[in-house]
């Protein structure tokens, strides 16, 4: 006889069959005796607790006693001691005495170092529940506590199961369920401490820093208490973790390597001697696979960027930034450092890294003069290319991609027929044929073999020799090879049925493949039909998503046209993505930023596809939808250049009054068509029919759908000088319900008073700000709340107040990637200690010039040269620090209102360096170019110069002067 108190209270036989105990009197009566067995429990206690009627009498209690005897029967004795009862049962026996051995025995595995046997016993143990412990038990105090016990006890049972989990590598296994037990347990550190463990091993480190920032203010919140030292330091730890971008790493392989070991040696050995080596051949032949062996055995970094789906040349550097986990620019938008190219060329100066650029024949001029341009100026670069024609750079060394020698091109068709018809025993003479016939075609044999799941090999022989009979009698002015794998690709197409078919040439509008949602809708189809093209190499499954190899895909596009169904399909790609960004749009100012911002990351090629489609195809509303409801994505990732050609063809199709129906998303692509190449022109020609639209959208009683573009109208307005308009537009929005647009408008505001001289009202206005995006859990407004707050503390000699706001926000920006801020941060945070403790000030300002060369930021960059020439004129360098001053100024952006406080730092210290020099009228003609540049209205010259951040040394000098 089994009993179970892990849920419902149940008693099985020896058969397994359930033994009926009765009513809910008897099930409470037998829950109290199973939860300590052996143990005497007192009359009063089992009375108290068998049912919600009242205490029975002591008649009735034995009256119950007698009846659950009669249930037991012989398997559990019931005995009578003293002024109580006991159950004589063995423990095993029970399904919570099971529980607490195997979480003990499992417990002591994971002590020990066994973690293989401590998940198994963990998670045999965890299989015991079936519900809340003592479900059956009446509502008293006893059988509270011991429900609570074994709660407690089956909760650290999950935590050590993950532990055990993640010890074995299944990090992103557990990491679903531990989001899930936090939710319910927000104060338990141990499932925090877990989770950013796990979140962290799967490259998450900015997901794991979320994590502790919102136990952190759980446990301030609840019991107003700070975080454990075990958490705090594994905080520390993840802070201190390497902050590099991470470029796009090679595709995973899903099948074995055949044939080509010597090929991909000769191959690391050309890239030793020269710098671009081109992979050359036609499509099919394996230069793909081959670039993704030779990053397997180099032993630097590698970038691997996809360019099959690009259309537009002049977007090969913003490719390239996006593929090496490169922002266009910082989170204050205007302030980008214009020329992506240039970026890259800052990013990767003295960078040690292979570049693979795979599928570059359709782009060849555009990837030749960035390749080129890199090359020249970044010499640890190395440039892996895979194309039907060469780049024809300087310096290129071609490599010729053949097809299999017959001995490989037989093993490949043997390994890839046995994937797919297990014991598959090769007649070695018909596999020949068959490869021979497919002129050793890597792609062409692995279509055919892949066949072999439904026809036997001869058959297979005989249909291709058919096929490729009639192919031969075709036109002679293709290529032989490309003729051959185009008729495999056709003959394995027209054995597809017609739902397989319709849904592979519809899968060809995806640029980049689809996670299975999109692929259903897009397609029209169903999880078995998308499996089934998979099981025939029509398309491929790896890490989530459904691809569709480059080559395929040009032929599903030829059949969808031919269909007459591309503007159908492509309408309801656009639409699907649409839905897609309106969804997240509202997360991405939300605590869940993170985790949507990667969700949209993966969709971006196909968020470029569906809006250049729209704009081609007349379809100005959509357009325009699409582009606004991607916006905030875009800022926050720092991408918005992808989009704004895009943008502009969409304003010089429409002209300057919106679409119908669509003001506000006309005015969001005004402000994005800005940050791109021709942005000046647009903002001319655009910026007050674009101003109309944004007003008329928030100035009803219904909010506009889009808040981010509120606060990225007052940044494009303040960096083009014209700021008034934005800012009374934004600011009237300090009484909506919805709380980021409440806060953005409270951080807008604060600059209207500082406008006017009113710093306490700013200072409010910027703590209102913060607080509003602190309570959302929103990164990128809080960081820019955050870095205003800390100048206005830093600026009436609050230094410890303003290090403390410029860390929270060097928190946020690490956590969004955004290194060009965190360069900025940090030189901030070296500003404010450099006084009391220079040293301190130098590793910010070194750390600061790390992350600015790995944001390829000039403005950064300028911004740390002035940092370490503060340093070298307070050691007394004045020589150093001139040069490192001039460096600063050449670089920053006379129109950059970020760089305004670097910049009179830079021209103050120059006066200070001619002042000890002795060059008295030197040392004047600087200070009063940083007085003009440090105009404040409403401040005493001194009193600007210390809202810039000078030291008040500094302030007394200048001020004399």
């Amino acid at each position: 006889m089994r009993f179970g108190i892990l849920g419902g209270t149940l008693m099985w036989g020896d058969d397994g069959a359930e033994v009926s105990l009765g009513g809910p009197a008897r099930r409470a009566l037998l829950t109290l005796l199973l939860v300590r067995p052996g143990d005497v429990v007192p009359a009063d206690r089992l009375a108290d607790g068998t049912g919600p009627q009242g205490t029975p009498s002591p008649h009735a209690l034995q009256s119950q006693i007698s009846r659950l005897r009669s249930a037991l029967g012989e398997a559990a004795a019931i005995e009578r001691t003293g002024a109580g009862y006991r159950l004589v049962v063995p423990v095993d026996d029970i399904d919570a005495g099971r529980f607490e051995r195997l979480a003990e025995q499992g417990r002591t595995a994971l002590r020990e170092g066994e973690a293989q046997r401590a998940a198994a016993l963990l998670q045999e143990a965890l299989e015991l529940w079936r519900g809340p412990a003592l479900a059956d038990a009446a509502d008293s105090e006893p059988a509270r506590a011991a429900a609570a016990r074994l709660e407690e006890l089956r909760l650290s049972v999950h935590e050590d199961r993950i532990e055990a989990a993640l010890r074995l590598g299944e990090h992103r296994a557990v990491v679903p369920e531990l989001r899930e037990l936090l939710d319910r347990h927000p104060l338990r550190e141990r499932l925090a401490a877990l989770l950013m463990r796990a979140l962290f091993a799967d490259g998450g480190q900015a997901e794991a820093l979320v994590v502790f920032e919102r136990t952190r203010r759980h446990l301030a919140e609840e019991l107003g208490t700070d975080p454990s030292a075990e958490l705090v330091g594994l905080h520390h730890e993840l802070l201190s973790a390497d902050p590099s971008p991470s470029p796009i790493a090679p595709p995973a392989p899903l099948t074995a390597f055949v044939g080509r070991a010597g090929e991909v040696a000769a191959i690391a050995e050309l890239l030793g001697e020269a710098r671009l080596v081109t992979l050359t051949g036609p499509g099919g032949v394996g230069k793909t696979r081959l670039a993704v062996e030779v990053c397997a055995a180099e032993t630097e970094q590698v970038c691997f960027m996809e360019l099959g789906a690009l259309r537009d040349g002049a977007l090969v550097p913003q490719a390239l930034l996006r593929a090496l986990g490169l922002r266009e620019r910082g989170l204050h938008v205007a302030a980008g450092d214009g020329d992506p190219l240039e970026r890259l060329v800052a990013a990767l100066s003295g960078r040690a890294l292979l570049l693979v650029l795979d599928n570059c024949e359709h782009l060849v001029e555009e990837v030749a003069a960035s390749a080129a341009r890199l090359l020249a100026a970044c010499p640890r670069l190395k440039v892996l290319a895979t194309s039907r024609e060469a780049l024809g750079v300087i310096g290129e060394h071609l490599h010729p991609v053949r097809p299999l020698d017959d001995g490989a091109a037989v093993e490949l068709f043997t390994a890839r027929a046995r994937a797919v018809r297990r014991g598959f025993v090769p007649d070695p003479q018909a596999v020949r044929r068959v490869c021979v016939a497919l002129d050793n075609l890597p792609l062409a044999i692995e279509l055919a073999a892949a066949r072999l799941r439904t026809v036997g090999l001869d058959e297979l022989a005989a249909r291709l020799t058919d096929r490729l009979a009639v192919a031969a009698r075709g036109t002679r002015a293709v290529d032989e090879r490309h003729r051959t794998l185009r008729s495999v690709i056709a003959w394995s197409w027209d054995l597809l049925s017609g739902p397989e078919a319709r849904a592979a040439r519809r899968f060809a509008v995806f640029a980049e493949g689809a996670g299975v949602e999109s692929a259903l809708r897009v397609c029209d189809t169903d999880e078995e039909t998308l499996e089934s093209l998979a099981d025939k190499s029509l398309l491929e499954w790896a890490g989530g998503r459904y691809r569709m190899l480059a080559t395929i895909r040009a032929y599903a596009g030829e059949r969808l046209d031919a269909a007459g169904e591309t503007a159908a399909v492509r309408q309801a790609h656009a639409r699907t993505l649409l839905e897609l960004a309106r969804a997240a749009e509202p997360w991405l100012r939300r605590h869940e930023q993170l985790g949507w911002l990667a969700v949209l990351a993966a969709e971006h090629s196909d968020l470029v596809a569906a809006v250049e489609w729209a704009v081609a195809a007349g379809e100005t509303g959509a357009a325009a939808e699409l582009l606004a409801s991607a916006s905030t994505y875009l800022w926050i990732r720092g991408v918005s250049g992808a989009l704004a050609p895009q943008a502009a063809a969409l304003l010089d199709a429409v002209g300057d009054a919106p679409p119908d129906g669509h003001d506000e998303a006309y005015a969001i692509c005004v402000l994005l068509a800005a940050s791109g190449p021709a942005g000046r022109e647009v903002w001319r020609r655009h910026r007050v029919p674009a101003e109309r639209a944004l007003g008329a959208a928030w100035s009803g009683p219904e909010p506009g759908r889009y808040p981010a573009a509120l606060l990225l109208w007052m940044m494009h307005n303040a960096g083009d000088g014209d700021a008034p308009a934005a800012l009374a537009l934004v600011s009237a929005q300090r009484d909506r319900p919805e709380p980021w647009v409440r806060a953005a408008a409270h951080y807008v505001s604060a600059f209207g008073f500082l406008g006017n001289g009113e710093r306490e009202k700013a200072d409010s206005a910027f703590r209102a700000a913060v607080t509003g995006f602190r309570a959302l859990g929103e990164r990128w407004g809080a960081a820019l709340a955050l870095d205003a707050l800390a100048g206005l503390a830093g600026a009436r000699g609050a230094r410890e107040e303003a290090r403390v706001l410029t860390e929270e926000a060097l928190t946020l920006a690490e956590q969004l990637g955004a290194w060009e801020d965190c360069a900025d941060l940090l030189v901030n945070r070296g500003d404010q200690r450099i006084d009391a403790d220079p040293a301190a000030a130098r590793a910010d300002y070194a750390r600061a010039a790390e992350f600015a060369r790995r944001a390829g930021s000039a403005s950064a960059t300028a911004a740390t040269r002035r940092a370490r020439g503060d340093l070298a004129l307070l050691e007394g360098d004045t020589a150093a620090a001139e040069e490192l001053y001039a460096q600063a100024l050449a670089q920053l952006d006379p129109h950059w209102i970020k760089g305004l406080g670097h910049r009179v730092r830079a021209l103050a210290g120059l006066g200070r360096a001619a002042e000890a020099r002795g060059d008295r009228a030197g040392a004047r003609a600087h200070y009063q170019e940083a007085a003009r540049s440090a105009s404040v209205p409403g401040a005493t010259l001194p009193d600007a110069l210390r809202f810039l951040g000078l030291p008040e040394s500094w302030v007394e000098a200048v001020g004399g002067e």
